[in-house]
């Protein structure tokens, strides 16, 4: 009697999605790469918005995760540039800021889901896994979650115009992080002289008198987060 040798078994591994995480508290973003790594392949970890939208163009990882809040360039600005340069990419926010403006200006630029700092670990792995299957998903822990998922997966309001340029927002921000003129250039790479002209347009087409009056509308328009 011949006894056949039992089919071989092919094992199929399944890569995990890659992800990338911007925030700029380093102790946050570690913890979060801890809790996350069994379920993604976390292709790199960012601390400000410039470097976001950088890392995405170079790793163009399944997903990303970001905070609102960020120095050099805000989170909502990143994703905007983000979303025009990739359209298909797959942004969720996290946030401390959980106002109804904020979130709909998240949704506004282009991100699929919100999830406040206060969920569990278990809520941010089924957020990240939603939006990566093309869901929208804001966090059921918000009492207005009802109202304002209901406005993202119907007609989203368009961004409001904005009376400023792409460089003219960077130097605004910049300016209102209490950044000097020659500070801000070295970022930018620029000449003092580039900024403190992008600076007087800005405050020209903003009617902005003073440095305080730029930090107050950089803060009042989610440019800067206080």
């Amino acid at each position: 009697m011949v006894c056949s040798s039992p089919p071989e078994v092919t094992m199929v591994h399944t890569v995990p999605p890659s992800l990338l995480i911007a925030d700029a508290h380093r102790l946050f973003v570690a913890g979060l790469s801890k809790l996350l790594a069994s379920k993604f392949r976390i292709v790199g970890t960012v601390s400000d918005g410039r470097s976001l939208v950088d890392a995405a163009q170079r790793l163009r990882p399944d997903l990303i995760l970001t905070e609102i809040a960020m120095p050099l360039m805000n989170g909502l600005e990143a994703i905007h540039r983000i979303r025009r340069a990739m359209p298909s990419m797959r942004i969720v926010c996290i946030s401390s800021s959980s106002d109804d403006d904020t979130i709909r200006e998240c949704f506004q630029k282009g991100a699929s889901g919100f999830i406040p700092k206060t969920a569990s670990g278990a809520e941010l792995v089924l957020g990240l896994r939603r939006v990566l299957h093309g869901d929208i998903y804001l966090s059921q822990r918000l009492p207005q979650a009802a109202k304002l998922f209901s406005e993202s997966v119907s007609t989203v309001t368009p961004d409001e115009e904005v009376p400023l340029t792409e460089r003219q927002i960077e130097v605004l921000q910049l300016l209102a992080e209490g950044k000097t003129m020659k500070e801000v250039a070295a970022v930018l790479n620029l000449t003092t002289r580039t900024v403190a002209f992008h600076k007087y347009r800005l405050m020209n087409t903003l009617n902005l008198n003073t440095n305080a009056a730029v930090v107050q509308y950089a803060l009042q328009h989610r440019v800067v987060f206080a």
